[in-house]
């Protein structure tokens, strides 16, 4: 087999891997909880040795760091595609935005695992795991501002108003709430949703060009 064929399949094979390891710390992260979830069990459902899974991951604060990077991932690749051409309004605008956030936001990370990796980053910012968390915080903020200013673009922005200060505004209040969210276990993403919303209302009700 020739040599760019047999790296291109090590590569697929190396990457199926990852996600069977991800995918099984985070099955067991939300059945057992993150304190008492073992390597051994999650090496067992992935299919793989304790071993291989150390070769990737130093611990289980890194395993669950690498679910987050998963799951915000996803929400990230979805702002960038929705900003490249967002629904006409700013309602319309940041209710599209809402929903890419929010609707695969516990797909892999339960709220429990949330709150362990908030705590973590908050607790230990100058850490490999607390940079990292705040660098994909930095990035969900970035869109949220290039929506804004991408808004102002097209003329549903007032020309008046920092765009970027805007978006800034937007996502701490969405990330507060979100952050009530998690420390709620009563709490529903429909719930979620809705504060989200309504608290916007406002902030586009001064800001949008009518």
């Amino acid at each position: 087999m020739p040599y760019r064929l047999m790296a291109g399949l090590r590569a697929k094979q190396k990457a199926a891997r990852e996600r069977r390891i991800l995918e099984a710390a985070s099955k067991l992260f939300r059945e057992r909880g993150f304190q008492e979830a073992k390597i051994e069990r999650i090496a067992e459902l992935a299919e793989v040795s304790v071993g291989t899974i150390y070769n990737y991951y130093k611990n289980k604060g890194d395993l669950l760091l690498a679910i987050v990077v998963l799951e915000v991932g996803v929400q990230i690749r979805g702002g960038h595609a929705l900003i490249s051409d967002p629904p006409r309004g700013m309602a319309k605008a940041l209710q599209a935005l809402t929903m890419v956030m929010l609707d695969n936001c516990t797909h892999y990370v339960s709220k429990e695992m949330w709150r362990h990796a908030m705590a973590t980053s908050t607790r230990s910012p100058e850490t490999p795991f607390g940079k990292s968390y705040n660098e994909l915080d930095d990035k969900l903020a970035k869109n949220a501002c290039d929506l804004m200013v991408r808004l102002q673009d097209n003329g549903h922005l007032r020309p008046d108003v920092d765009a970027y200060a805007a978006g800034e505004l937007w996502f701490n209040s969405l990330n507060m709430m979100f952050t009530i969210f998690v420390k709620r276990d009563d709490m529903s993403l429909d719930d979620l949703k809705a504060d989200v919303a309504r608290q916007s209302a406002p902030l586009i009700l001064a800001l949008e060009l009518s």
